[in-house]
């Protein structure tokens, strides 16, 4: 899902990420408990990525988490909306509303 202001998709970003650390599609896997063809696939764009697993590729490639986040969320927004009628207009006014509402603390849990 590549645009003209960022022309990397959250798949292509995260196999870019793998490779430039040098690590293997076994070896990531391994690290991120899934199946390797499943990794395969998502790095492809062929399989969606879980939101759950960001944090550890983040951890795995030293990389932004939040930037994973926000990529990821942006090409959900995009996805949503983008075979809707009237998509681009509830978008602008979904960001109108989203000024006015105050930014959620950090509420991680304490073990």
């Amino acid at each position: 899902m590549s645009n003209p202001n960022n022309p990397t998709s959250l798949s292509e970003l995260l196999r870019n990420l793998r490779m430039r650390k040098k690590i293997s599609l076994t070896l990531a896997a391994a690290h991120l408990r899934i199946d390797i063809g499943l990794l395969s696939k998502m790095e492809r764009g062929e399989r969606n990525i879980s939101r759950k697993l960001l944090p550890k590729f983040a951890a795995l490639y030293k990389a932004s988490e939040r930037k994973l986040v926000i990529q990821f969320l942006s090409e959900k927004i995009v996805s949503d909306l983008s075979h809707e009628k009237f998509g681009r207009a509830a978008l602008k006014k979904a960001t109108d509303e989203f000024k006015y509402i105050p930014p959620k603390k950090n509420l991680s849990k304490k073990r």
